[in-house]
């Protein structure tokens, strides 16, 4: 989308908190503003982690906000600014760009969110927001739009991420329900089994996750921590750009995790 319309940052930032209800979220992090740029929002660039690599693309692009699922002060992190985390503090504030970040409440959004874009690739027509381990609307479940066996559901996932996950099979029974969260959410599997699903989706898997799933009498298929979240943010740019008319443009900074 090419336009030449343009807004501030506090513009942007109430916009995007407001939509994402953010003070709603208890999160590990900071959801918001991180980093401050510019005052005025012309070309905004999305990714799923504020690495350095989506930064050298913003400032090649000359972006004027780069808008993450991955930002930086997690909590218990160093909070000193050197190595890795200096120079990517460095290129944001010489070119000044802004970075937004947005965890949990984008995990959560009922239309934008990783996880209502993950129901929709995955097949689920009417998906349920259960409330999930930190009361916050981020574990889901829903029926599939056909009849799958746990191998079909991982073949469908394969299809729709573009690369192939990891299936734990817990059992041979048709898949009626399917629970997911995205990213790193493989220890919510017993919420799922105890909801009365026959698959948990998520991101990463654990040593211990084998073993829950298998005794427990439900699949586990591990799609990507990245993966499973890259649908969200650029979800999110789309909506940011449709609505007031600004330049996005998504960039996949490739991880197999």
């Amino acid at each position: 989308m090419s336009s030449q319309q343009t807004i501030t940052r506090h513009e942007l930032q109430q916009a995007m908190d407001d939509e994402l209800r953010v003070s709603a979220f208890k999160d590990y992090t900071v959801n918001g503003l991180q980093v401050e740029g510019r005052s005025d929002i012309r070309r905004v660039l999305t990714g799923v982690t504020a690495c350095q690599a989506l930064l050298d693309e913003a400032v090649a692009w000359n972006a004027d906000a780069v808008i993450v699922h991955h930002g930086y002060f997690w909590k218990n992190e160093p909070v000193s600014v050197t190595g890795m985390k200096r120079k990517r503090f460095a290129t944001l504030l010489q070119h000044d760009m802004n970075l937004f970040a947005y965890h949990l409440p984008l995990d959560a959004h009922p239309t934008l969110g990783n996880n209502a874009c993950l129901g929709a690739r995955l097949g689920v027509a009417a998906p349920q927001c259960l409330d999930g381990e930190l009361g916050q609307g981020i574990l889901w479940m829903g029926a599939p739009d056909a009849t799958l066996g746990s191998v079909e559901l991982a073949g469908r996932i394969a299809a729709a991420l573009g690369r192939q996950p990891l299936l734990i099979p817990g059992h041979e029974r048709e898949i009626r329900q399917i629970a997911w969260c995205t990213g790193g959410a493989q220890d919510m599997l017993p919420l799922a089994a105890e909801a009365g699903a026959d698959a948990f989706v998520s991101g990463e898997i654990s040593e211990r996750t084998t073993h829950m799933a298998r005794e427990m009498g439900i699949s586990y298929i591990a799609a990507g921590h990245h993966a499973t979240e890259r649908d969200g943010v650029r979800a999110l740019g789309e909506w940011v750009a449709a609505r007031f008319g600004l330049e996005h443009r998504f960039v996949d900074i490739d991880n197999p995790a």
